[in-house]
């Protein structure tokens, strides 16, 4: 039964206006539409909800319990791998007679929660209440990632998301965020625990800004076969995971190489199958540990390498993703010339291009970066000619989508910003580019930058390119505060 602590006056509706890019047409966005969620009030006239909640917002309005007037509110920070965003609002009055929430610790299997939010099927708050299940690290679907999570059998539907969840002694013990859809499974539910919201805002409070949940930046294999332990010369009592691959941009890079047994973190033991002790009994992966940390942070971790045991230090980051997995609110880059238009892959990029069914659908090739692929250096990205506008100047060439560019010129392309760097600067005759499947795109450099104007004009593209691929424009001397070639009166003005 909900304790009178928990008092539902300390939880609100949130309402959003979203306005999503279009990441298929990336010089435009999709109609906007609204949505609501719930959310809880924090110490400090803070209020927690989803990320998702508030994903590509325009504007965000919160209302309490009993109220009937909405409140703008601002949002201070979007953890878009953990699922949280935090809001405030500037209102003095929304805050009068609040008594935030109290997290709790973490609960034990079999403990009553019970859920508060404001799920579909109605306009009030709604109660749920359900027991524990499950504790382990979970995928989170928003920012696919794997943080620690809570299981309940509690219902959580759409508008329930941002909603807190007590325990019996009306202390807040997780937010709901998501729910399992299959037809074998019923009332499975999720909800983000203590330990992954504390990350966050100790997050925000250390920095003024989210910078996210380190990782190793490894991929790690199972040694609970005896003949691959003895093949890596590992001794009887040793345990530990086998390090198949490390990310180049990763921060272990240096002190990790493949075929290295990593055999504990922090000075906690990892076993051959790649947990590590979780309270009493229970087991969790390894990298609950890691998540524990903050960017930055030091680690330690003994190494078996080569059958020689050593423990070196390093400081974690955040990963580097060839493709990323979401863009963090930003717009989508793009650059147009001769109608070929040109971005980077992304998730969202192949959803909107292929559908939710994108990792059955989309090329091989690009799912094979997405799924597999390292960035070589921090600023890589996976550049494509998205479509071709078609136009008299690129004949033949109209039925190419999709197709990863390699090179421009012979020189292979970093990145969208070096491809547009070396279309400005060109002053060869040709524009020739090398695409995946050996297929080529040669234009006459004069004649292609010369028609792109009119292609945008037919397409109704105000700029060739987005706004983070603009030349810094040059100050003036009329512009405010810039020095000026005329001579100054003593007054300042000229």
């Amino acid at each position: 039964m909900l304790s009178d602590v928990a008092c539902p006056a300390r939880c609100c509706q949130v309402f959003c206006v979203h306005t999503e890019p279009n990441y298929s047409l990336p010089w435009q966005r999709k109609r906007q539409y609204s949505s609501s969620s719930s959310g809880f009030l924090l110490p400090g006239r803070r209020i927690l909800t989803n990320a998702h909640c508030v994903d590509h917002y325009t504007q965000v309005k919160v209302k309490r319990r009993g109220s009937d007037v909405k409140h703008v509110a601002s949002v201070l920070s979007v953890g878009t791998e953990c699922d949280i965003a935090l809001l405030t609002v500037e209102d003095d009055s929304f805050w009068e007679g609040v008594e935030p929430v109290v997290f709790g610790q973490l609960p034990q299997l079999q403990d009553a929660v019970t859920v508060v939010g404001y799920p579909i099927g109605g306009d009030t708050m709604s109660v749920t209440s359900g027991v524990v299940s499950r504790i382990e690290v979970t995928a989170y679907m928003h920012g696919s990632s794997e943080l620690l999570g809570i299981q309940i059998d509690a219902a959580i539907n759409s508008g329930n998301s941002g909603g807190p969840a007590f325990n019996e002694a009306g202390e807040c013990v997780g937010i709901a965020f998501q729910s399992l859809k299959h037809e074998d499974a019923e009332n499975i539910g999720y909800i983000i625990p203590t330990p992954v919201i504390e990350h966050f805002l100790t997050d925000y409070a250390r920095h003024g800004h989210y910078t996210g949940f380190p990782c190793l930046g490894v991929e790690w294999q199972k040694l609970e076969n005896p003949d691959l332990r003895a093949a890596l010369k590992m001794q009887p009592g040793q345990k530990g995971v086998l390090i198949r691959r490390v990310e180049p941009t990763s921060a272990v890079s240096e002190v990790l190489h493949q075929n290295d047994v990593l055999m504990s973190f922090d000075g906690v033991s990892i076993a051959n199958d790649g947990t590590v002790p979780f309270r009493s009994g229970e087991r969790i992966s390894f990298s609950y540990l890691v998540s524990n940390k903050y960017t930055d942070e030091e680690a330690e971790l003994v190494v078996l390498h080569d059958g020689q045991q050593r423990t070196v230090r390093v400081n974690l980051r955040a990963p580097v993703r060839l493709v990323p997995f979401h863009t963090r609110g930003a717009p989508p880059s793009y650059f147009i010339v001769a109608g070929l238009v040109f971005t980077t892959v992304t998730v969202p990029y192949l959803r909107s291009e292929y559908g939710k069914e994108y990792d059955f659908d989309a090329p091989v090739k690009l799912l094979d970066k997405m799924m597999h692929g390292m960035a070589s250096h921090m600023d890589e990205q996976v550049v494509v000619l998205s479509q071709v506008l078609a136009s008299e100047i690129n004949t033949g060439y109209d039925d190419i989508t999709n197709t990863q560019v390699l090179a421009l010129n012979n020189k292979r392309i970093k990145n969208l910003a070096d491809l547009v760097a070396r279309v400005d600067e060109c002053t060869e005759p040709y524009l020739c580019l090398d695409l995946e499947y050996n297929q080529k795109v040669v234009l006459e450099m004069a004649k292609a930058k010369a028609a792109t104007p009119e292609i945008l004009s037919v397409h109704c593209i105000s700029q060739d390119r987005s706004p983070d691929l603009m030349k810094p424009r040059l100050p003036t001397c009329c512009e405010p505060g810039k020095p000026s070639k005329g001579k100054a009166t003593k007054s300042g003005k000229r």
